[in-house]
């Protein structure tokens, strides 16, 4: 459906200040404290690259860092709704809003082949297991101040006012999305939720598992798709992520 959807497909296939009038003196020194607290700091890209799932973290997927070009591929993501723009996003690799900093993976759940693929009937068998197999997108996204809820609050606000669905262009391709549902529930972080997103792209009817974790000033999005056209949410993954941010 977008640059990083095809990416992970492939992937797949491959394996204030104080009171300025100085009043009630005995107080000033609480107050001041009180009102000079700074403002959360988000993460940086770098900080956030220590924190996102490694391939230690997910000893049964293949994890693979995201490329430049998907990131940039992301940033051009856009919507014929300027409503649903927060879910292009979340599915793009991209961060919700203005983001400190932001740092993205891919994880492609390994087949279970129950052996070693040595007949031509086995290798087969591997293949389309590699085919079918859950490829997730993991964007870490940590924002300065109230940013993160923010972000949060507007991927919860798209869930709802783009139900019926909308279109998606990135990286010159179009896609409609023509449904969106409410997911498997997801309890983690400081708050969850989780979608299922369907697709129609050029006539192929795609099925995604959209999870959304808010962990203090981090976001982490999970964009779960497979070849075989219906994903499975990324319950190992989104767990190894939550760990990970604390």
């Amino acid at each position: 459906m977008t640059a990083s959807a095809v990416s992970l497909a492939l992937l797949a296939t491959a394996c204030g200040s104080s009171d300025s009038k100085g009043e009630a003196k005995a107080d000033a020194p609480a107050a001041a404290a009180s009102s000079a607290a700074p403002a959360a700091k988000g993460k940086t890209d770098a900080e956030l690259a220590g924190v996102i799932v490694k391939q230690a973290d997910l000893p049964d997927h293949l994890v693979k860092e995201a490329t430049a070009a998907e990131a940039a591929a992301g940033a051009t993501a856009t919507s014929d709704k300027p409503d649903c723009l927060p879910l292009v996003k979340a599915q793009s690799m991209a961060p919700v809003g203005k983001a400190a900093g932001t740092a993205r993976t891919k994880a492609v759940a390994k087949p279970k082949d129950g052996g070693a693929a040595d007949t031509p009937d086995a290798k087969m068998k591997a293949i389309m297991d590699a085919l079918g197999a859950n490829a997730t997108a993991v964007t870490l996204s940590s924002y300065d101040g109230k940013g993160a809820e923010e972000a949060f609050a507007a991927l919860k606000s798209a869930g709802t006012s783009c139900a019926a669905g909308y279109g998606v262009t990135q990286d010159g391709e179009s896609a409609k999305v023509t449904k969106v549902a409410p997911g498997t529930p997801v309890t983690a972080g400081d708050e969850a939720l989780a979608y299922t997103v369907e697709a129609d792209s050029d006539g192929a009817k795609i099925s995604t598992q959209l999870v959304v974790v808010r962990k203090a000033n981090t976001v982490a999005t999970f964009s779960a798709l497979s070849l075989s056209g219906t994903a499975e949410q990324p319950k190992a993954v989104v767990d190894a992520q939550v760990k990970k941010l604390g």
